[in-house]
């Protein structure tokens, strides 16, 4: 730590830090729901649960939420003492030491890298197909990718308000056909009557349960991001962890409901076989059942917004771990300077927008398929490297509480985040071993992806033997002072 107290408001330059209250719980829950996809998961995601697990799919959303919401409980008494843009890097650092922060330094820049890149393919693929059914236009999914990710680009580049409020719109409009259609389905009876037999123990429980677990845990990618717009946040000590909370059972109680109602349209009996029949048109179709085609052709649309918030939270959250690594020292000094006009980081988010652009140009220039090799590819891998962050992230809770923060109790300080933490190793260890079915990919490619992490992790710490970086766990508060929660030291 530096000799000035980094923690008072004046130590750090304005240059070097974002726009201090320019975001509220609602703006920071749009970034992290948007993140979770729930359109486009649902639709990309659920027909794979449903396979997996059966009649007992909505159960798996329902044990990923109760699993992250316990991780949470930790993770948000930790935001309200750490204050940094550097997120699960920054924690990690805080609990577990300054060289497991520069290894997670490095996971999380390949994982976020990974779903930026294999989200925005997917949307590529969607841009090109819809433009050509409904308008019969030939778009190449190259174009649109590289339109798509300069205009993400542009936006992150500015103020982070104009980016909450573009999802905030987006989102509610996805969230809306989604409960509308769970609602519908509900109303009129599904198939054989509305009844809780995906949350049986018999449907639960079943060989393939693991898989099923692992693809709904996945769905979930982006909620630790709160932590994030720490620094941009109105009254951060309780924004964020309010925020954690609310998004966490938003998007729990999101996917629960909806998947329970897939189950309730085609029957307990008939929704696995349904699903495998015919995964691309699974959700599609019964929203032309129970709500009828315009339906159907408004959900089509929306996965297309649904994409456009994905890709903007992804970009926001890349570009600041990107700053907030510049501003250490750990990547060069230029990328930790803020914009003069709207407080964002700019440099980052600029820097972010061109290393997307050459490692698609290099996919591009390899002739690789935008949906089962970009898209499938960069998904696994980044989910594989989310996973890894959150379960990290819960060991440095556990660690950093109990250690600085003992009045927080037994419960949110140790028992909470370490069930949580539990299951998303678990999650890990199904990731890996079940790595194939996760790219939908077999060969050398499934022991290639998993192990750039090794490579990440490597990386991570000779930069930061190498450079001479400043303390991931320097305190960054917005300018207004938030005396509630005193930061302690961080241990030895």
């Amino acid at each position: 730590m530096s000799a000035a107290d980094p923690r008072v408001p004046d130590a750090t330059p304005r240059a070097s830090t974002l726009k201090a209250g320019s975001i509220g719980t609602a703006g920071i829950v749009f970034f992290v729901v948007a993140a979770a996809a729930p359109l486009a998961a649902t639709l990309g995601a659920g027909p794979v649960v449903f396979i997996f697990g059966g009649p007992g799919a909505p159960a798996m959303y329902l044990i990923a939420s109760l699993a992250l919401l316990l991780f949470a409980v930790g993770f948000a008494a930790m935001s309200r003492y750490v204050t940094n843009a550097g997120g699960f890097a920054a924690f990690v650092s805080w609990g577990l030491g300054r060289w497991a922060g520069y290894a997670a330094a490095g996971v999380a820049l390949l994982a976020y890298l990974g779903m930026f890149l294999g989200i925005s393919a997917q949307f590529a693929t969607f841009v090109s197909d819809l433009a050509n059914r409904f308008f019969g236009w030939s778009i190449p999914w190259q174009a649109a990718i590289v339109v798509g990710v300069i205009i993400i680009g542009a936006l992150g580049y500015r103020d982070i308000r104009v980016s909450a409020i573009l999802l905030g719109v987006l989102l509610v409009l996805e969230v809306l056909i989604l409960l509308v259609f769970d609602f519908a389905v509900l109303f009129q009876g599904g198939t054989a009557g509305v009844n809780l037999d995906s949350f049986t123990p018999a449907n639960i429980f079943t060989p393939t349960m693991g898989l099923a677990l692992l693809f709904a845990f996945s769905c979930f990618v982006g909620f630790e991001a709160t932590t994030l717009y720490g620094e941009e946040a109105r009254d951060p000590k309780r924004t964020v962890p309010r925020a954690t909370y609310i998004a966490v059972v938003a998007i729990g109680v999101i996917y629960t409901l909806t998947m329970w109602a897939l189950a309730l349209a085609y029957g307990t009996g008939d929704v696995q076989d349904a699903a495998m029949e015919d995964p691309v048109g699974f959700v599609l179709n019964a929203t032309t059942v129970y709500l009828g085609p315009w339906a159907t052709v408004l959900m089509e649309v929306l996965v297309l917004t649904s994409l456009l918030a994905v890709l903007l939270s992804f970009q926001n959250a890349l570009s600041r771990y990107v700053y907030s690594l510049g501003r250490a020292g750990f990547l060069a000094k230029g990328l930790g300077v803020t914009h003069p006009k709207h407080r964002s980081p700019g440099r980052a988010s600029l820097t972010v927008t061109v290393v997307i652009l050459i490692a698609l140009g290099a996919f591009m220039l390899a002739g690789a398929d935008p949906f089962s090799v970009i898209y499938m590819w960069m998904i696994g891998t980044g989910t594989l490297g989310v996973l890894v962050l959150q379960a990290s992230g819960a060991a440095a809770v556990v660690v950093y509480l109990r250690r600085n923060a003992k009045q927080e109790g037994w419960w949110k300080g140790f028992i909470a985040p370490g069930l949580g933490g539990i299951l998303l190793v678990i999650a890990v260890v199904l990731a890996v071993t079940n790595f194939d079915a996760l790219i939908d990919s077999t060969g050398f490619i499934t022991v290639l992806l998993p192990a750039l992490y090794l490579v990440a992790i490597a990386v991570g710490l000779i930069v930061g033997a190498a450079r001479k970086v400043e303390d991931l766990r320097r305190d960054y508060l917005p300018e207004q002072a938030d005396d509630a929660v005193p930061a302690p030291q961080p241990g030895a």
